[in-house]
């Protein structure tokens, strides 16, 4: 990581800038399914601790997405997508950005341990390690599977969330990481088919970049088979069921209809349609994530409704 390319002009403290540092968007996807992973666990937890306990893991979401802009800010100046993010632009410097980050990861991991329990706490460190080290300064710049081992940062939200309510790691936690480890590659390279101009530019050996377009498609196509039977067999889990079932069928079915509309899609000729499915697809692919774990959250409230009734009754 290098600051040579980055302005050294540094705007006064604005808090919208170092809440930026700490992707939102990410974020969001971090709080939505580490609340389900502890949502649908058989132990539950003290409402406040609940609360407590998302909130720290989106604080750690969010230190990584924090040293990530750190440590990337010499690519995110030469890609559009990025260039506006705080480091690149001039709004926060690297080194406070790091800063930022290891406080807020310390914070987050102590104060988790705290509140919930050591065993989260210490995934929520890995998961951080994870996405800063392996990923951040290793993956991303060195081979175009990036995304795909990479991708086990994004999967380990839901897994703390899970071991932050029973103490452990069981089955059902195991699939729910299983579900957006295999999830990612295609969310990211939809994106990527039509940001390739970005990630060429800056020089990240994104599949992409270095195998092209038609092979980024079939890999698209491949992994969305693969998230298939995974998403599924979730049906006939503890925490899963008919209702789970019948919305993986239909979202399954558009998904490997979306993944083979790109296989089969050639390369776009006319700008006013440059990418459009790659687009609807990527898209899709958030929807897809959302409304599986929605399905899991619908069919544990389901659970504790029969339960509350048969309690009454007894």
């Amino acid at each position: 990581m290098s600051d040579t390319s980055i302005t050294t002009e540094i705007r006064p403290f604005k808090a919208a800038d170092y809440f930026a540092l700490l992707k939102p968007r990410v974020m969001s996807l971090v709080v939505f399914t580490a609340a389900i992973g502890l949502l649908v666990a058989p132990s539950g937890m003290a409402p406040l601790n609940a609360i407590a306990t998302i909130f720290l893991i989106a604080i750690g979401g969010g230190a990584s997405g924090a040293l990530n802009m750190w440590w990337d800010a010499d690519i995110d100046i030469l890609m559009r997508r990025t260039a506006n993010r705080p480091v690149p632009a001039g709004r926060v410097s690297a080194k406070a950005a790091r800063n930022y980050g290891f406080v807020l990861s310390l914070a987050s991991v102590g104060l988790l341990g705290l509140v919930a329990n050591w065993a989260a706490a210490g995934m929520l460190a890995f998961t951080i390690f994870f996405y800063v080290v392996i990923y951040t300064m290793w993956l991303k710049r060195s081979t175009p599977w990036n995304i795909v081992i990479g991708g086990a940062s994004g999967a380990f939200p839901p897994m703390i969330g899970w071991i932050a309510a029973t103490g452990g790691i069981s089955f059902e936690a195991i699939a729910m990481f299983g579900l957006v480890f295999m999830w990612t590659p295609p969310h990211f390279w939809a994106l990527s088919l039509f940001m390739n101009g970005d990630y060429a530019r800056a020089k990240v050996p994104m599949l992409t970049v270095t195998h092209g377009r038609p092979a980024t498609r079939k890999q698209i196509l491949i992994y969305t088979l693969l998230l298939a039977p995974i998403s599924l067999g979730i049906a006939f889990s503890s925490i899963g069921g008919l209702l789970y079932l019948a919305l993986a069928l239909w979202l399954n079915f558009a998904f490997v209809k979306g993944a083979i509309q790109i296989y089969r899609r050639p390369e776009p000729e006319a700008e006013a349609d440059r990418y459009a499915t790659e687009r609807k697809f990527f898209k899709l692919s958030l929807l897809y994530l959302f409304g599986l774990f929605s399905g899991l959250l619908i069919e544990a409230s389901l659970r504790h409704f029969d339960l509350t009734i048969l309690g009454f009754s007894l």
